[in-house]
């Protein structure tokens, strides 16, 4: 059934490939290129060096930094030594960091130099006791870390882990200003493996190069990481550039598989340097996170040349529980363009009303996900996990439909339904609509309050300069495409959109600085 049965926790993953293909290349960054034999010869010395500073069973290490080779042999070292680890939004600021180590409690911060400050300022905010454990990625050799990992032995620990323990602690990104712990156990993400081994359309081999410019804190970044590692690929791993830095850097290290949100493909679709980018040795873009526009997704399949592959899922589910699989990525076809596929074997989804029926095909409902990856519970939260998990189902709070040929379509975060005179308005209809619109880069639309309408429909567009987009040409170019309660009725150019780091518009962000605007 498993497609390799000695695989039984991650720390397994560069033990197997040590042994079957030691000399293949596993991780490559800025430093150059790591085979599977050193990445786990490393991942012993980090976990050998933290059991011997007292790391105990079921202990969270933290980790604050960005994509390195480093995280994933702390990743592996720490899942070796029979503890979680714990990544940290590094773009987040101290107070928010400290809330999310008291929740955490971590016995180590591990720790860049570049964020040795918030990392110290964080632990104390924090009032833990937290030991902070410097390295640096840009002078590798020079930090505590590096001293710690030299003076230990490269011998597995050889600890016996049981599967359905914590190995990544991955807090939500916060989309609605309140992150959750959620606990990604062992078996959860190899479940997730034998899923894709039994999807027909999934391929990943040893000869793949993913190119990792995900954070690594959140868990699309992380997900398809392992999904390549566990099937032998090696991983390209660099913090998200510019459009322009990210095309030049496809050319060169030329990935055969590129996981990137919308954002960053309509980024590259309009960036200068387009017309002279080099895909060729791009075979799949993975992409999900937010919703992208039919009109978008055709010029990227015409323009970049290779298949696509858009996957939903969540934090909770440990990543993609549905596929919309290259072969339904049709020109001609708008309508399923705007799905998100259908779930992989062994995963079931329902669409239930408020009251928990089954809605009929064509109507919206919120998605109930029952999957064998599912998080094992939210950390210190026996309400929310409850609450979110009843009878084996996830209630996702995402709103879509299912059509007469089983095809999925996510037409909104529950919260983020806006409504509008007693009807329903789902914030993507508003905005596939704006993105249609020549000279909108990037938009949202959210609910604001009002007298008559009980909430109404307020865009944010961030135009091309000298587009000469004006309010009333926006809601005029709407009326043509969608119904009137939906159209905006108020429309804000703004410079740029609040987003979390996997290219997610911050929703709750923009109505909260507009409330306060009309205040």
């Amino acid at each position: 059934m498993w497609l390799y049965s000695e695989i039984m926790t991650l720390g397994d993953i560069p033990r197997h490939y040590a042994r079957t293909t030691p000399d293949a290349p596993a991780i490559i960054d800025a430093t150059g290129a790591q085979s599977f034999a050193e990445l786990d010869a490393a991942s012993n010395r980090v976990a050998n060096a933290l059991l011997a500073l007292g790391l105990s069973p079921g202990d969270r290490v933290a980790f604050l930094g960005k994509n390195t080779a480093r995280y994933f042999e702390t990743l592996f070292g720490v899942n070796k030594a029979d503890a979680a680890l714990l990544p940290l939004n590094w773009r987040l600021a101290a107070p928010e960091l400290s809330g999310v180590l008291v929740d955490a409690a971590p016995a180590f911060l591990i720790a860049d130099r570049e964020y040795e400050e918030l990392a110290a300022a964080v632990v104390r905010e924090s009032g833990l006791d937290c030991r902070v454990i410097g390295y640096d990625s840009e002078k590798p050799g020079h930090a505590e870390l590096d001293a710690l990992m030299s003076a230990a032995s490269s011998e597995d620990p050889a600890l016996e882990v049981d599967p359905w323990s914590t190995s990544v602690l991955m807090y939500t990104s916060g989309t609605t200003g309140i992150p959750k712990g959620v606990k990604l156990s062992h078996q959860g993400y190899l479940y997730l493996r034998l899923c894709e081994h039994l999807e027909p359309s999934f391929d990943y081999s040893a000869s793949d190069i993913m190119l990792t410019v995900m954070p690594l804190f959140h868990a699309m970044g992380v997900g398809l990481s392992l999904q390549a590692i566990y099937n032998g690929a090696a991983i390209a791993v660099y913090s998200m550039p510019d459009p322009g830095t990210l095309i030049k850097l496809i050319k060169r290290d030329r990935p055969t598989l590129l996981p990137i949100v919308p954002t960053v493909i309509q980024m590259l679709l309009d960036h200068p340097d387009a017309s002279t980018a080099d895909y060729s040795s791009v075979r799949l873009v993975v992409y999900a996170g937010s919703s992208i526009s039919p009109y978008t997704l055709q010029r990227a399949i015409t323009e970049m040349g290779c298949d696509f592959l858009q996957f939903y899922g969540g934090t909770e589910t440990g990543a993609g529980v549905t596929f919309l699989r290259p072969a339904d990525h049709k020109l001609d076809d708008k309508t399923l363009l705007k799905s998100c596929g259908s779930p992989l074997p062994l995963i079931e989804i329902r669409i239930t009303d408020a009251e928990g029926n089954e809605v009929a095909p064509g109507e919206v409902g919120e998605f109930l996900i029952r999957s064998p990856s599912l998080t094992t519970g939210y950390y210190n939260k026996p309400e929310v996990t409850a609450a979110a998990f009843q009878h084996g189902w996830y209630h996702s709070g995402d709103a879509g439909y299912r059509d007469s040929n089983g095809y999925l379509y996510m037409v909104d975060r529950v919260k983020d339904m806006i409504v509008s005179g007693g009807e329903n308005v789902y914030s993507t209809e508003v905005e596939n609509a704006l993105q249609q619109l020549s000279g909108v880069k990037l938009s949202a639309a959210v609910g604001a309050p009002d007298e008559k309408w009980g909430e109404r429909v307020v865009a944010f567009i961030v135009a091309d300069p000298g587009a000469g987009l004006t309010a009333e040409g926006v809601i005029a170019h709407c009326r043509t495409l969608i119904a009137g309660y939906k159209v905006p009725k108020q429309v804000e150019f703004v410079d740029s959109l609040p987003m979390t780091a996997s290219g997610k518009v911050m929703k709750h962000q923009l109505a909260s600085q507009f409330t306060k605007v009309l205040a």
